[in-house]
């Protein structure tokens, strides 16, 4: 006999799988943000 699924389960994990794939999202943008800041003068902020 086959067991019942266990749907909490599998919800958590689509859940926890969506939320791994976010941070590192995440961390790719704030990655690519601090490179381009980097490579970048900052204008405007010369005193006369």
């Amino acid at each position: 006999m086959a067991r019942p699924p266990n749907y909490n389960h599998e919800r958590k994990e689509r859940e926890r799988q969506k939320a791994l794939k976010k941070a590192e999202k995440a961390e790719a943008k704030a990655a690519a943000k601090s490179e381009k800041d980097k490579g970048e003068t900052v204008q405007g902020t010369e005193e006369e």
